[in-house]
């Protein structure tokens, strides 16, 4: 078994994020700027360096003043639009190509905004945790004070740093962009879990302390037969109050993230054409392989044997007779029990 990590870095792990600094906006008011729906797997993301900016256009979700020092990241990315709060007619704007990012200014002589524009990518079948498993929209705010080596003190060194690279010629500074902006993925959900009222849903339960025991437990050691008892007796809590405060704060049960894991992990151990899908099953804390192909295809929407067909072109045959060809098993998931 590996060292046992932090639930951020195993969640990274799983599903690997990288980062791409899109566009530099300069504009001065007013100005307005339209975003409609992303690709699955890509998560816009913008960062005020400077001025301030109005999110609006979420489903239900009012309109977002943002500040200096604000970063947001639309996890479900999710169509929405940037504008000054003027209220007066944006003009257009243009574009021109810096060395390492793309300029857009528009001729505006009002309050003046500095902001970064970019994308996160998430690849399949792991973008459904982003979107599950955190908030519609993500505000961050980094430009509260805090003592130096802490999570705001480091994000707002990190904005400077991306700030410094996407300005003139600098060798490298386009993949050091796309490196500061996968940095950025994480310390931000550093710092949303950290905050005094984290966001629903996994930040929400890492913000939880006394369920950090569980959480450890089904990210460190995922294919261990965890019961809902076994996991309430870590946090030191009886089984009722453990399951009434995971749900309130995940809005999920602890059944419904192992078993998120689980598959995340198993999707990742099946692109390997040597690895046979029981030894899939096995690692992943089944000990039916039937059992495992039910779940799988529940979560995911396909069988083992067609997604390793979207990743790769092995003998469709083999495929059948390793996945399909075995008999059905009826039997549980590999001894959990259920905690709903």
């Amino acid at each position: 078994m590996s060292s046992p990590k932090d639930w951020l870095s195993r969640l990274l792990e799983i599903m690997t994020v990288t980062g791409q600094l899109d566009v530099r906006c300069a504009y001065g008011s007013p100005w307005r700027v339209v975003y409609e729906d992303f690709q699955p797997g890509e998560i816009p993301y913008h960062v005020v360096l400077n001025g301030s900016a109005i999110l609006e256009g979420l489903a239900s979700t009012a309109p977002v003043v943002l500040q200096a020092g604000d970063i947001v990241l639309l996890p479900h990315g999710s169509a929405h639009a940037l504008h000054d709060g003027s209220g007066r007619q944006a003009g257009p704007s243009r574009e021109r190509s810096d060395i390492n990012v793309t300029v857009s200014e528009n001729d505006g002589r009002g309050e003046r905004l500095d902001m970064l524009c970019g994308r996160f990518f998430v690849a399949p079948p792991h973008d459904r945790l982003a979107r599950e498993f955190l908030p519609t929209s993500l505000v961050v705010r980094a430009s509260a004070s805090e003592p130096a080596g802490g999570t705001r003190a480091r994000l707002t060194s990190l904005m400077e740093l991306m700030r410094g690279e996407s300005q003139g010629f600098r060798l490298g500074g386009h993949a050091m962009l796309n490196a500061l902006s996968t940095m950025l993925f994480a310390l931000s959900m550093r710092l949303a879990s950290e905050s005094d009222q984290p966001p629903t849903g996994l930040l929400g339960l890492a913000g939880h302390p006394r369920l950090a025991p569980a959480i450890a437990a089904i990210f460190n050691e995922p294919a261990f037969p965890w019961t809902a008892p076994e996991l309430a007796q870590r946090c030191n809590m009886s089984r009722a109050t453990f399951m009434r405060q995971f749900q309130h704060s995940f809005g999920r049960t602890a059944h419904d993230l192992l078993l998120a894991v689980r598959m995340s992990l198993a999707a990742n151990a099946l692109k390997n054409p040597m690895m046979k899908t029981e030894a899939v099953a096995e690692a992943v804390g089944y000990q039916s392989v039937a059992a495992f192909r039910r779940a799988f295809t529940e979560l995911l929407g396909m069988t083992p044997a067609q997604w390793r067909r979207t990743i790769s072109a092995p003998s469709h045959a083999n495929e059948r007779a390793d996945d399909e060809g075995l008999p059905l098993d009826e039997s549980p998931v590999a001894g959990y029990e259920p905690t709903e």
